[in-house]
């Protein structure tokens, strides 16, 4: 069976699943592999709970079954999935804008999807559903009503937005920039570069596509490839082929700012967001939305009523504290970012609670000593180091090995009336932390 068979046959059956616990009646189960788990030992198991079909590809377990059940063998199960995602996909003549970069992606993501809700009935990637497993299980929610997607797309490899953009057929691509992170998949900044620029490359092959770029990043205008339409954004107004300008007014402690279009009037949007970094995402959102016909007055609309979640850029008041939860990534870039913003906030007084940073290779050790050097900077009264990398540079401040230890050092005496900053790799597992305090 060939994936035009394949998407045939799930045009009759339009569900998917890929886990075995989940297997609604007549449903197409289709055996990914991962690190520790291998869907083809419970590919039986998923016919006899429901499904009607499964897709393997282990020759082994397809010899061996003998169920009334169809059993599919191909040669990939996981490319089998992106290919039929992808013919999916084609059935849907709408704009599709694919969304990547170091930091700020779902961010970006986020404000986008709610500016072009303003007109259009939108289909955006839930979560951080952004892998080579999340851009399919996005793509096969499009349906007839939807007028306009949004995807995001991660990496941590090389070739990783490749394979994506591939899969997605994006006509639209914004990178938000380029920074520091997963260096050990990556090997150095120039492949990080390289991986995010895999997006223009996609686009560069599509006729009619569209690029959103920050004009201020000289890394993504200098990958900028030529003969594909590009839509500028800067905080400079000395730029006069950009499209979009933007000035901040003030972050106390949420971002207002003001933009305009070229040769426009100027506009005020008080956000929901903490940290002035945040303008290149509202940017970025707002030019998307005149792009694609957005009223100025819609996209502040959406812009003011947006209210972030999922531990990123939120402050949150509790009983005793105010919380600056940013606990969902942390990498050189947007840790230095994350300092920089909670060092300006006219608060006091200051707590920062910061872990580690993953993936980050033979840089780990040198980047973790550029915090705690920039650590002595800021005006903060107390912090809290989370972590084994941090635990093996000499400074003055507290450390743990793990969250741990810091949920049993907050049980013992919990801070109270702080500013408390919480910023660290998701595998830190510092979200933990604003209910207790």
């Amino acid at each position: 069976m060939d994936i035009k068979e394949l998407y045939a046959f799930y045009q009759q059956h339009p569900v998917i699943t890929t886990d075995s616990r989940d297997c609604p009646e007549g449903s197409i189960f289709i055996a990914l592999k991962g690190e520790s788990f291998d869907g083809n030992q419970f590919a039986a198991q998923a016919l006899d709970k429901g499904c009607i079909l499964a897709v393997v590809d282990d020759e082994e377990v397809y010899n061996n079954y003998s169920g009334d059940k169809q059993m599919v063998l191909v040669s990939d199960t996981l490319q089998a999935y992106k290919d039929l995602a992808r013919e999916h996909r084609r059935r849907f003549d709408i704009p599709v804008i694919a969304i990547t970069g170091t930091n700020g992606k779902t961010t970006t993501k986020e404000l986008v999807r709610a500016v072009l809700a303003e007109r259009y009935d939108e289909m955006a990637t839930e979560g951080n559903f952004n892998n080579d497993v999340g851009v399919p299980k996005t793509l096969f929610r499009l349906n007839v009503m939807h007028e306009i997607a949004v995807v995001e797309m991660g990496a941590s490899h090389p070739g990783d937005i490749k394979t994506l953009a591939e899969t997605a057929e994006p006509t639209c691509g914004l990178i938000t920039n380029v920074g520091k992170a997963h260096l050990q998949g990556f090997g150095s900044l120039e492949g990080v570069i390289r991986t995010k620029g895999e997006l223009y490359d996609n686009l560069a092959t599509r006729e009619d596509s569209v690029i959103f770029v920050n004009a201020d990043n000289e890394y993504l205008m200098g990958i900028l490839p030529h003969g594909v339409k590009a839509e500028r954004y800067t905080c400079d107004e000395n730029k006069n082929d950009a499209n979009v300008f933007g000035q901040i007014i003030a972050c106390d402690p949420f971002l207002r700012l003001k933009w305009r279009k070229k040769d426009g009037e100027w506009h005020e949007v008080t956000t929901h967001l903490i940290g002035s970094y945040n303008i290149d995402n509202v940017l970025a959102a707002v030019t998307v939305g005149l792009h694609f016909d957005i009223t100025p007055e819609q996209i502040c609309h959406a812009i003011e009523n947006y209210t972030p979640s999922n531990n990123r850029s939120q402050l949150t008041e509790t009983e005793h504290n105010h919380l600056v939860v940013d606990a969902y990534n942390a990498n050189p870039t947007s840790m230095a970012a994350a300092l920089d913003n909670f060092s300006l906030m006219e608060v006091s007084p200051k707590m920062a609670i910061l872990g580690e940073m993953r993936e980050l290779g033979e840089s780990s050790h040198e980047e973790h000593v550029r915090v705690v050097e920039k650590l002595k900077d800021c005006p903060f009264d107390e912090v809290w180091l989370v972590g084994k990398e941090f635990k093996e540079i000499d400074c003055p401040y507290r450390k743990f090995d793990d969250v741990e230890q810091v949920k049993a050092a907050i049980a013992e005496k919990r801070p109270e009336g702080r500013y408390i900053l919480i910023k660290g790799s998701n595998g830190t597992r510092l979200f933990q932390l604003p209910e207790l305090l």
